[in-house]
């Protein structure tokens, strides 16, 4: 039977033996960002920070909480610039007061550090959001 190691606990089976990696998130601390934001029918041109996470971080995941849907049509995406969607891609909200978890794939399974400090911030599309209401994101990093 063959044994697989992940890619953060790889280096245990070297020889000499070498510790988990954390630098790769693996025993790292967690930290969280929380950013909550008033909605106040803020339209597709606006953009809200969420927050500005230090280098040497590694994205494990987010947690978007709402006290009222956003709406059939207003999109939110959760991103950088260059990348609006990196952390999760335009889309609804339609769950309200129940906790919602987003991440994709390559940035839940990106292995190296941010290189510099990013601002993350939400793009509205497609229409603006409601006239009243609370989001709630929650951003959870671990440190390198």
């Amino acid at each position: 039977m063959t044994v697989y190691y992940s890619t953060e606990l790889a280096s245990i089976a070297a020889t000499p033996v070498v510790k988990a990696n954390v630098v790769k998130a693996h025993g790292a601390r967690v930290r969280r960002y929380r950013a909550t934001i008033t909605m106040a029918q803020q339209t597709t041109s606006d953009t809200i920070v969420l927050a500005d996470i230090p280098a040497g971080c590694v994205f494990a995941f987010g947690v978007i909480t709402a006290s009222a849907t956003v709406g059939s049509t207003a999109t939110i995406a959760i991103g950088i610039t260059g990348a609006t969607g990196k952390y999760r891609a335009a889309a609804t909200h339609q769950t309200a007061n129940t906790p919602t978890l987003f991440g994709t794939a390559a940035t839940i399974g990106a292995t190296a550090p941010l290189t510099a400090t990013e601002t993350i911030f939400v793009t509205i599309a497609a229409a603006s959001l409601p006239a009243s209401g609370t989001l709630v994101y929650d951003l959870y990093f671990t440190d390198g």
